[in-house]
């Protein structure tokens, strides 16, 4: 009768036999978990001040509603009043897009300056891991070596 061959021992001996760091996989980590924090930070600064603006927008909304609300003793002034608001609700959207802008450019430029500074710390890292991992291959193919003769 054929037995099945157990193939767990020999990919737990075959795994034993690469050198693995375990130390350059914690630096990754930390590395990312850095980099999600400061781009977790740029977003929620972005929707605080977005919420500021709106929030600031809704209370000059209403502020303005309020005199139009306002009774008044000629017909006239009712459309004066609608004219004014309508205005003044342009004048309003165009100053508060413009903040909302300026919010745009900032997470931007922030992230841009934060994806440069990543892709130099992953490139270092990187090419640390590379030279490190060469090392113990090349130190693990010399003991082989070795070994033969």
């Amino acid at each position: 009768m054929n037995t099945a061959t157990d193939y767990t021992k020999v990919m737990q001996d075959m795994m034993a036999s690469f050198p693995i760091d375990a130390s350059s996989m914690q630096n990754a980590f930390k590395t990312q978990a850095a980099m999600a924090e400061k781009f977790s930070k740029v977003a929620l600064e972005a929707a605080e001040k977005s919420t500021e603006i709106t929030s600031k927008w809704a209370k000059d909304t209403l502020v303005r509603l309020s005199d139009v609300s306002k009774a008044k003793t000629d017909p006239a002034d009712y459309t004066k009043a609608a004219t004014d608001f309508a205005s003044a609700a342009a004048e309003m959207a165009a100053e508060h897009m413009a903040s909302f802008a300026e919010v745009a450019k900032k997470v931007q430029m922030e992230t841009v300056e934060l994806m440069l500074s990543a892709g130099k710390d992953f490139s270092e890292d990187a090419t640390a891991a590379v030279k490190k991992a060469t090392d113990e291959v090349q130190s693990v193919a010399k003991k082989a070596a070795a070994a033969v003769k």
